[in-house]
């Protein structure tokens, strides 16, 4: 194992959407980048090959975060490759559908898989990652998180209420972490994303971005770009900032 010159990143659920974008950004700054992925290694090689592109190294570590075994693996096939770690993004999450009118379309299995995911799988990477980022200069982690942790609203009351959890732990662990490592999350509303079409026809998902664009404040949308601008800024030049949750929805939370 020869230490990269290069810093390197982590990023989970790195094979599309706003996983993807970010492993670009980053390879665009001349970050190294470990590209995890769960079931989607099309799209992660796919990934990984454009960020080589880009002049940087790049590798997919293939492991579902809510199994900790699979982090500790995620992080060592890092290690193994780079040395190193200096930035983690804990970007894998999931969701299962629910009205949150609808108290019986959510039962404890629910709540269970998407908190060992979106909480306990985001706790075990940044535990697996954190002997390394420790050394780094500046070690970061950027949880992606949900503005529905603040207005609990969105595909469940599971998924809220698991990004809230998500957000205090984010606040906890800069605490406990500082000042080696700092912690933040990005907060997203809704993001047009191939993963957001996928539960929607082409028409009704024409309509349903019409209606989010002119009741957002400045009449947009987010789009993975934006949220990966975000991340990096927040791993790589935000030096002084820690424990914030920063939402990014076009400002459609000020207009109710």
């Amino acid at each position: 194992m020869t230490e990269s010159s290069r810093k390197c990143v982590l990023i989970t659920g790195g094979g599309s959407g706003i996983g993807a974008a970010t492993s670009i950004a980053f390879a665009k700054t001349g970050y190294d980048v470990v590209i995890n992925y769960s079931r989607n290694r099309d799209g992660a090689e796919a990934v990984a090959e454009e960020c080589r592109t880009l002049g940087v190294d790049a590798i997919t570590a293939e492991g579902d975060i809510a199994g900790d075994e699979a982090c500790q693996s995620i992080v060592a096939a890092a290690i193994e490759h780079f040395g190193r770690i200096d930035a983690l993004v804990n970007n894998a999450g999931v969701t299962r559908f629910a009205p949150a009118d609808d108290l019986s379309a959510s039962n404890a299995a629910d709540f269970e898989y998407i908190f060992k995911v979106n909480v306990t799988g985001s706790y075990q990477m940044i535990r697996a990652a954190v002997p390394y980022l420790k050394k780094a200069a500046l070690g970061s982690i950027v949880n992606i998180s949900s503005d529905s942790a603040f207005s609990g609203s969105g595909s469940s009351l599971a998924y809220a209420a698991s990004k809230g959890a998500l957000n205090t732990m984010t606040a906890g662990l800069a605490r406990s972490l500082a000042p080696h490592i700092r912690v933040n999350a990005i907060c997203p509303g809704f993001v047009d994303t191939s993963w957001a079409l996928s539960w929607h026809s082409e028409e009704s998902y024409r309509d349903f971005k019409k209606g989010l664009i002119a009741s957002a404040a400045l009449k947009s949308i987010p789009d993975a770009h934006d949220i990966a601008d975000a991340v990096l800024w927040l791993s790589d030049r935000a030096t002084r900032v820690t424990g914030q949750c920063l939402v990014i929805d076009s400002g459609a939370g000020l207009l109710g």
